[in-house]
């Protein structure tokens, strides 16, 4: 099971305290990030989407503090993957959507990098959930962020 806390090297200096809870134990251990880290971190983003919750609120207790720890096991679950949903999104979903998100975070945080996905992949995995979006009178458009309506440099 992924342990979030690591000893690193006395000599290496820690990764920005903001960020530590999207980086992985290896990186503390080596100073090396990748690409596969990552997609890690967006898998951490797209579990925090789910849940409303931080990656890591040691306030819920060791076990359900360590928002990958606690998700992991409820994200391949039909039936436990609405446990992890947030609350204050009162049920306004799409399972079936939710359970793609849900499969794709599962694959971006698997612990050894190599069973992790290409970003590439990814992001073609989130596009369709993208263009079935239809915005309410709640809510905004999604499409500032599509990748024609980027800023030129």
């Amino acid at each position: 099971m992924f342990q979030l806390v690591c000893w690193a090297p006395k000599d290496m200096s820690p990764p920005k305290v903001e960020n530590w809870p999207y980086l992985l134990c290896r990186y503390a251990l080596t100073g090396h990030l990748t690409t596969k880290s990552d997609v890690y971190s967006y898998g951490v983003v797209l579990l925090e989407l789910l849940t409303g919750r931080v990656p890591v609120d040691m306030k819920r207790g060791p076990v359900e503090g360590v928002l990958v720890s606690w998700a992991l096991p409820r994200l391949t679950d039909r039936e436990k993957v609405v446990e992890i949903m947030d609350p204050a999104l009162e049920g306004q979903y799409s399972m079936k959507e939710v359970i793609q998100v849900a499969a794709i975070a599962a694959m971006c945080v698997q612990s050894e990098a190599d069973y992790r996905p290409l970003m590439a992949d990814v992001v073609q995995s989130l596009v369709p959930l993208v263009k079935h979006h239809r915005p309410t009178s709640k809510g905004g458009s999604c499409s500032s962020f599509h990748p024609n309506n980027s800023p030129k440099a």
